[in-house]
């Protein structure tokens, strides 16, 4: 038997076929060019797709998408960073050209349930997740099972607000936000560490953050506390919502790794009522980018 697991990002797209046990035995990736939008993306899951299915013939498809879903049906409400997903129908499209049957669902629940089942997750309940990637989202796991609110979402994490005038999550923490800070950093402090990494790089400036804390940098420990803080702050409110017994932290950031997770574990209880003292164990996701491939193949298993 074979899966087909895909993953719809802001950033990357990613196609896998699994085994019957959900492993990965193939894999194609692709890097999104957000300018040529929905259209484009739809077009690079085309190419690899028909490239996969010459030599597999899934009997399901799990789909991670970048943005509210409607999970139900398959059908995409939007995209909170490509243009043209609105009201799109992505699990008929891809059921028409497949001949399989496909579940879709928000990437970072997606994520979470692989997270939750084959990662860091497995000995524990609830366990919430949240990454830190092109954009930011959450999901929760209970009792094994993605929570799912009322249509359209649940967990948007990313949209969480740090203050009144509307900061949310995603504008401070995410990688592109991240980035931007960055360059600002590389103007006004030229000569550390993080300046000397970043160079004349403009674009993905972060994955330079955990080798300038390793030098010990001043402004990337700046910059990393200030993550951390902000963070903290918001997964406050998870925690005091859903208490849960584990937090992972994935995304594109987490590769910072433990700088990043001590960083926040240190930071929350500040936040957290007495009674959830010293909140949820935190750790940094097993699965690294596999987390929503993985996630997919679970739930392409689960409804094949």
């Amino acid at each position: 038997m074979r899966l087909l697991g895909i993953e719809i990002g802001g950033t990357k797209l990613q196609i896998v076929v699994g085994d019957e046990s959900a492993a990965i035995v193939e894999r194609r990736r692709f890097t999104v060019e957000r300018a040529h939008g929905a259209a484009g993306i739809r077009r690079q899951i085309e190419a690899g797709v028909e490239e996969l299915l010459a030599r597999h013939r899934p009997v399901a498809v799990g789909v991670g998408f970048g943005g509210p879903v409607d999970w139900r049906t398959g059908r995409a409400c939007r995209s909170h960073h490509i243009e043209g997903w609105s009201e799109f129908d992505l699990g008929g499209w891809l059921r028409r050209w497949t001949g399989a049957r496909v579940v879709v669902d928000n990437d970072a629940n997606v994520a979470a349930f692989g997270e939750a089942r084959r990662g860091a997750g497995r000995d524990f309940n609830p366990v919430f997740y949240f990454n830190l990637g092109s954009g930011v989202g959450g999901g929760l796991i209970v009792d094994g099972r993605i929570y799912h609110g009322a249509i359209p979402g649940e967990v948007e994490f990313g949209h969480v607000r740090l203050d009144r005038a509307g900061t949310t999550v995603e504008a401070r923490c995410s990688g592109w936000a991240v980035d931007a800070h960055l360059r600002t950093l590389k103007q006004t402090e030229p000569d550390g560490a993080l300046a000397r990494l970043i160079g004349d790089a403009v674009g993905g400036e972060a994955r330079h953050l955990a080798g300038a804390l390793a030098q010990g940098d001043p402004a990337a420990k700046r910059v990393l506390d200030e993550l951390a803080g902000d963070v903290a702050f918001a997964l406050s409110h998870a925690v005091h919502l859903f208490h849960p017994q584990l937090v992972v932290v994935g995304g594109g950031l987490s590769q910072v790794g433990e700088p990043l997770r001590a960083a926040v574990a240190g930071a929350l209880p500040r936040f957290v009522m007495e009674a959830f003292w010293p909140g949820p164990e935190i750790c940094v996701a097993q699965l690294g980018e596999d987390a929503v491939p993985v996630g997919a193949l679970l739930l392409a298993q689960a409804n094949g």
